[in-house]
């Protein structure tokens, strides 16, 4: 997820992609960090089938550069 200038961004793991980007859009959660910064903007996404994959990549994501 980003802000609407691509300045800030947001990467997470969730099973519903659909449900969790509207969560995002409407604040669901007030304090989140998304909600902080207003990272509304899906701007990338991958499929996997097992979840320990896909938090491997989340991982790769958060540890390269920006």
């Amino acid at each position: 997820m980003a802000n609407k200038n691509n300045t800030t961004l947001y990467t997470g793991v969730t099973s519903d992609l659909p449900k969790r980007v509207q969560q995002h859009k409407e604040n669901y959660y007030q304090q989140s960090f998304t909600a902080k910064y207003n990272l509304h903007k899906l701007v990338y996404w991958e499929s996997f089938q097992e979840i320990g994959d896909a938090i491997f990549r989340e991982k790769q994501i958060k540890a390269g550069s920006r």
